[in-house]
């Protein structure tokens, strides 16, 4: 709130007015701040429950029957019935789904964590002519939408023999992961203290050795933060498979749940299909359990520098 006072006599009005200002009273202040609060805290309430309400609810009717999923599908199940998980497991070859992801995942994980971390030093620590360049390439394959590669992948990996491989297949996830993992990285590794390099420079370590040695161990939450990323994006790919990896035996599991619900036919096995998606589930969900505070430890390593 401002207010102009008038001059007194004597004084010429071409001087500026005095400004006064008053301050809030504190209890507008509390006032605002619980409002906020209060808007703030009901808005995560809701989206906890539009979160958490689905996945419930996916857990309690895999352990219900057909019939009850559909004459009752709000109340709890009147038994736990495991034969659901059993069959999904076995008749409905989720066992062997899941393993090819776990391989897939796992060595697409590792591939993309190394040349990823390896390169976004390099970008983050060393100039030379075309660093620039060569960082905005990784940029802008962020922005390549993945359904224009499509073709192209096709022909390359058909070309030299990689096609419906799970090998073919970690390679292309490694690629596709890339540049958000260089992206990220860089911009971590910008953030951690220079002095720890030189003095492992000085004591006579090569750069190899001050990387893995020295620098890695460092960028720990980083690189927990983007793997839970490149974990969450690679399990749940289904476009990539769909077109790289068509043979029955090597699918992953995002293929196995639609080759599930379409095998069905006039059966619904309702049951049965609740039950894999919620073992395709359960993986992501204790990974972001367990690594909740690393996520976000590293996201917040270069705010709180």
């Amino acid at each position: 709130m401002k207010t102009t006072d008038t001059p007194p006599a004597g004084i010429s009005e071409d001087r500026p007015p005095v400004v006064k200002t008053t301050a809030l009273p504190a209890r507008t202040k509390r006032t605002e701040g619980g409002v906020l609060n209060v808007f703030s805290h009901g808005v995560l309430v809701i989206w906890a429950i539009m979160v958490v309400l689905p996945l419930l609810w996916a857990v309690m009717t895999s352990f219900k029957t057909d019939k009850a999923i559909f004459t009752s599908p709000w109340s709890l199940p009147d038994s736990l019935h495991f034969e659901n998980w059993s069959r999904a497991w076995s008749q409905a070859h989720m066992s062997d789904y899941f393993l090819n992801t776990v391989l897939v995942v796992g060595g697409s994980l590792v591939g993309t964590l190394l040349f990823g971390s390896m390169a976004a030093y390099v970008l983050a620590r060393f100039d030379f002519p075309g660093n620039r360049f060569i960082y905005f390439l990784f940029i802008g394959g962020m922005s390549f939408p993945v359904m224009l590669a499509l073709v192209p992948l096709f022909f390359v990996l058909n070309n030299v023999a990689l096609l419906n491989t799970l090998h073919g297949l970690i390679l292309v996830y490694i690629a596709y992961s890339l540049p958000f993992t260089v992206f990220f990285l860089t911009a971590f590794f910008r953030t951690l203290p220079t002095s720890v390099a030189e003095a492992a420079l000085i004591d006579g370590a090569s750069h190899t050795r001050t990387f893995f040695q020295v620098m890695l161990p460092m960028a720990k939450p980083g690189l927990i933060s983007v793997a839970i990323f490149n974990f969450l994006g690679q399990w749940n790919q289904y476009m990539l498979p769909t077109v790289l990896n068509t043979e029955p035996e090597k699918k992953v599991l995002s293929q196995g749940l639609v080759e599930l619900a379409v095998s069905q036919g006039y059966k619904g096995d309702w049951s049965g299909l609740f039950a894999g998606l919620v073992m395709a589930m359960l993986p992501v969900l204790a990974a972001y359990v367990i690594f909740q505070r690393q996520v976000v430890a590293g996201l917040t390593a270069g705010a709180l520098k």
